[in-house]
C-alpha cells in the first residue's frame, strides 16, 4: 500500500492510454466475477462453470447473508482470490475490528466507504497484511440527481476525484469508481493503486440498475486495473463463454 503522506499532486502521463505498471497481471486475473446470487449452491455452480477461466470473485451483501462468508473462506483457502464487497462505514474502532477479522479470513480485497476517518482506521488495522483496501467513491447506480438528493454539493465526477485524493492520502490500496472516471482517477492515484470498476456491460447487454456503465475494452483503455462483472456472466446461458468473451475483449484493448 502507498504511504499516507504521498504527494497528492502525483500524476501519470496525461497521454497514457495503456495499463499502468502494476497491471502486469494477465487479463484473466483482472476480471472479477460478482457472485450476486441468492444461495451458496448457486454460487458453487457458477464457480464450477467458470473453473479455469476465472480466478477472482466478488462476494457482496446478498450472498454474504446467505452463508457466503464461510464460502468466501473456503474459496480463499484453496487459493481463489476474493473481493469482499462489504462497504464498511462505522466509528473508527468498529471499522478497525471488522478489518482485523477480515484479514484473518484471507480475503484479497475489501471495500470501505471513502470517508477519511474510516479509511485511516481500516489502513491501520490492515497494516502488515496482504489485504488490499478499496475506497468506494460514488456508486455506479448513482447519477448527478442521486448525488444531489444524498446531500452532496459535488457532481459525481468531482466527488469521485475528491474521494480518490482522500483515499491516496489515507494510504488505501485502491479506489472503486465507474470506468467513466477511471482515467481521471488513475492520474490522481498514480500507477500503483488498484482502480476497480463495476458497472461493466458488454455491448448489447442490459444495464439493469447501473447508470454509469462502460464496455470491458473501454474500461481497460481508461486505466482500470480490475473489472467487476456480475449479471452479464452469472445470468448468461453459457457462463463460461460469456466470461471468455469478456477476457478476450479486455485483451484486445
Amino acid at each position: 500500500m502507498p504511504h499516507a503522506d504521498r504527494n497528492l499532486a502525483y500524476a501519470v502521463d496525461p497521454g497514457m492510454t495503456h495499463a499502468p505498471t502494476m497491471h502486469a497481471q494477465s487479463m484473466q486475473e483482472r476480471l472479477i466475477v460478482g457472485l450476486d446470487v441468492p444461495t451458496v449452491k448457486e454460487a458453487e455452480e457458477a464457480v464450477r462453470a467458470l473453473d479455469g477461466v476465472v480466478s477472482f470473485y466478488k462476494i457482496g451483501y446478498q450472498l454474504a447473508f446467505a452463508g457466503g462468508l464461510d464460502f468466501a473462506r473456503e474459496l480463499a483457502s484453496g487459493g481463489t482470490k476474493i473481493f469482499l464487497d462489504m462497504k464498511l462505514l462505522d466509528i473508527d474502532h468498529t471499522v478497525a475490528k471488522g478489518v482485523e477479522n477480515i484479514v484473518r479470513m484471507g480475503m484479497t480485497m475489501l471495500t470501505i466507504h471513502a470517508y477519511p476517518k474510516a479509511m485511516r482506521a481500516a489502513v491501520e488495522a490492515a497494516k502488515g497484511s496482504n489485504l488490499c483496501l478499496l475506497a468506494v467513491s460514488v456508486l455506479t447506480s448513482m447519477d448527478e440527481q442521486d448525488v444531489i438528493d444524498a446531500g452532496y454539493e459535488y457532481d459525481p465526477h468531482t466527488l469521485v476525484l475528491r474521494r480518490a485524493e482522500q483515499a491516496l492520502h489515507a494510504g488505501m490500496g485502491g479506489v472503486v469508481c465507474s470506468a467513466e472516471e477511471a482515467e481521471a482517477v488513475r492520474r490522481i492515484v498514480g500507477p500503483d493503486l488498484a482502480v476497480v470498476t463495476p458497472g461493466i456491460r458488454p455491448k448489447g447487454s442490459d444495464h439493469g440498475d447501473q447508470k454509469r456503465v462502460v464496455t470491458p475494452g473501454q474500461a481497460i483503455r481508461n486505466g482500470s486495473s480490475h473489472l467487476v462483472v456480475g449479471r452479464p456472466i452469472v445470468a448468461a446461458s453459457d457462463r463460461r463463454a460469456a466470461a471468455e468473451a469478456i477476457v478476450e475483449e479486455m485483451r484486445s484493448a
